[in-house]
């Protein structure tokens, strides 16, 4: 097990393997498909996406006295084009579910970077792992929109590495 505090280095990027169980204690961001459209074209972002972490997630509302409601991962194939662009610029990790398409896995080889998973259905739980959530991009989304989550101890698994690598069978190297 590692444990991993963003932003997250190259050389952090480097060492995880397929998987490695990963637990995350820090800042990381919430986007979605609507948050990564806007985002790839924002030239001043609220956020450095240089070693940035991006979980694609819509959280449920917050309960009296929680920091947030539910909020398991989302699935990542939809974003596949669009955390090109983001890569390119600086995001080192990105969290969901489910497996990713040959274009997207080849790019994060190139831009040194690595997808992790988070298990599905445990929304609960990992919304235990968040101590606190700001709002920081595009309110008007909603669940969508860009939170900062600082979490602690935030459970994920490496799916794709930068050594070829791929947890899923049925993926070209798998």
């Amino acid at each position: 097990m590692k444990k991993l505090t963003p932003p997250i280095s190259n050389e952090t990027v480097q060492s995880l393997r397929v998987g490695d169980k990963v637990l995350l204690s820090g800042t990381i961001y919430t986007a979605r498909d609507q948050a990564h459209m806007r985002l790839v074209n924002e030239e001043n972002p609220s956020f450095d996406l240089n070693g940035a972490v991006i979980y694609y997630v819509g959280p449920t509302p917050a309960r009296d006295g929680e920091v947030i409601g539910a909020c398991g991962p989302t699935s990542s194939y939809r974003m596949d084009s669009l955390a090109v662009p983001l890569m390119e610029r600086g995001v080192k990790m990105m969290i969901g579910k489910g497996n990713r398409g040959k274009d997207f896995r080849e790019s994060m080889q190139k831009n040194n970077a690595v997808y992790m998973i988070a298990t599905g259905g445990a929304g609960a739980l990992l919304a235990s792992k968040i101590k606190k959530r700001e709002l920081l991009m595009y309110e008007d989304l909603g669940p969508e929109a860009i939170y900062k989550l600082d979490v602690e101890n935030f459970p994920c698994f490496v799916a794709y590495d930068v050594h070829g690598n791929s947890l899923f069978k049925g993926d070209d190297n798998a």
